[in-house]
């Protein structure tokens, strides 16, 4: 009963001792914080500081007993809020150095942008000619170059632009099939990524799916029973982040197209990360054709524009001319289009592949087509240096391992890429992993096997001196970690 009487006591003279909120924004910390971020998250934070420090009071996690119990609670609650903010700063948009070998890494962005894309964003940043015609001087359509490129390079009759592959979806099924039947087979009701799931974006739409065939094994039959005087769409979705082996069976494009048509229908293809050049040369299979599904009779076809596309996030459409004007000028449209960056850094994207060369201007291409013998030179002269700068406490070896496509895409395919194995004798691979993610810029890798690998694949030749001096600080700074 002492006890907990003294415990109490001391907790009541402690909470006594906590510093107000302007106390604290008056210190040196609180002062920078109201400069940098105003005095309205300084004050945010600096509540929330105190309430912490007021919890782990109550629960016996703060016990000062030097005498000057007031100064230090104020230093304790300055480091708290010095920490809290730059807790917040993380939470921005960063930039950081991507050495996971997942070249469409979702969570770090998917498809870097090409130098071209990137001018033309600082382009169109100010006032830009988004919807006007600089030939007539008048009102025009929003990102003309843009869908005229996609319609050329997908050999289709028209293309339009939304915000990505999902709103895509969701207008393609509302205007063409909303109160009405679309059916789809049973394989191909899959969750994405991201919550995005086939069946939950059909029932959004306003359309009634009908599911046919099974999970492995879908017949042209089993479409044709389906159809009824309420059926408006077939609907084809590429299965991008997994694929059925085995025994399996599914009609071809051609042949949906042929029944669809036969019955007054039109036939939707969600092509996913969608393709309009073939990557099978670099080993990577599966990955639809755009220009192929159109040529075997799709109405429309729906892909992403930062996947294998290799630009920014959007959605795109491509296919018959009057299946895009209806889409165009439905309402739900003017809620889903592009924005003028993404469209001008999607124009110099696919300029890139009108002059046939997106394996020397586009990233993501550029990642892919990287071979392993230059992967490895660039390997070892990375480790090399490291190693020159580093103490024996670091450990280094290249060890041969496989990079991913990512972003839902080519989920079978892998690019054999020779890695950097990190180890430290005093550390664990996950203290070395928070190193490099705390390291500016950051630098994130994966772990495998009680290691920390980082795959050249995916870094950028210009960001070799951060990656470098990322890990070297490893070494340097032992005790930070």
């Amino acid at each position: 009963m002492a006890k907990a009487v003294a415990k109490h006591d001391r907790n009541v003279a402690l909470l006594r001792e906590l510093p107000s909120i302007d106390a604290l924004l008056r210190t040196e910390t609180g002062q920078s914080l109201k400069t940098s971020s105003g005095a309205a998250q300084a004050t945010l934070l600096a509540r929330q500081v105190t309430d912490e420090l007021r919890r782990q009071i109550l629960d016996g996690g703060i016990n000062l007993d030097n005498g000057n119990t007031a100064s230090e609670m104020l230093r304790a609650a300055e480091t708290l809020l010095s920490a809290r903010h730059q807790q917040q700063i993380a939470l921005g948009v960063h930039r950081v150095i991507n050495a996971t070998g997942v070249i469409l890494h979702t969570n770090l962005g998917r498809a870097p942008l090409s130098d071209a894309a990137r001018r033309a964003v600082d382009e169109a940043y100010g006032y830009c000619s988004l919807e006007f015609d600089l030939n007539s001087g008048s009102r025009g359509r929003r990102g003309p170059r843009a869908e005229d490129l996609l319609a050329t390079l997908t050999e289709t009759e028209a293309a339009l632009v939304v915000n990505n592959c999902a709103a895509a979806a969701l207008l393609v099924l509302t205007v063409l099939a909303r109160n009405s039947e679309t059916i789809v087979s049973r394989g191909e009701l899959v969750e994405i990524g991201g919550d995005f799931r086939v069946p939950e974006v059909m029932a959004q739409s306003g359309t009634q799916m009908i599911e046919v065939g099974t999970t492995n094994r879908t017949k042209l039959a089993d479409y044709e029973k389906a159809i009824n005087d309420n059926t408006r769409l077939i609907m084809r979705v590429h299965t991008s982040n997994y694929r059925i082996v085995g025994f399996t069976k599914t009609p071809t494009l051609k042949e949906l197209a042929a029944l669809a048509h036969e019955n007054n229908l039109l036939l939707y293809e969600d092509a996913g990360s969608g393709a309009l050049i073939d990557f099978t040369e670099y080993g990577i299979t599966g990955e639809p054709l755009i220009r192929e599904s159109f040529a075997a009779g799709v109405d429309v076809i729906s892909f992403s524009g930062d996947k294998l596309l290799g630009g920014p996030q959007a959605g795109l459409l491509v296919g018959r001319a009057e299946v895009i004007e209806r889409m165009r000028k439905h309402s739900l449209y003017r809620a889903l289009r592009a924005d003028k960056l993404r469209l001008a850094a999607l124009e110099a994207t696919l300029e890139s592949y009108a002059r046939h060369a997106t394996t020397q201007e586009i990233p993501t291409h550029q990642m892919i087509a990287a071979s392993e013998d230059e992967l490895r030179e660039r390997t070892q002269r990375v480790c090399d240096e490291i190693r020159q700068a580093t103490s024996e406490q670091l450990a280094l070896e290249i060890v041969e391992g496989e990079s991913a496509i990512g972003g839902g895409a080519a989920p079978t395919s892998r690019l054999r890429t020779p890695l950097i194995s990190i180890r430290h004798k005093n550390f664990t691979a996950n203290d070395i992993e928070e190193r490099l993610r705390q390291s500016q810029p950051p630098v994130i890798a994966r772990i495998e096997e009680d290691r920390v690998l980082l795959d050249l694949r995916t870094v950028a030749a210009a960001d070799e001196p951060d990656l470098t001096s990322a890990v070297i600080g490893i070494a340097s700074n032992p005790s930070s970690l």
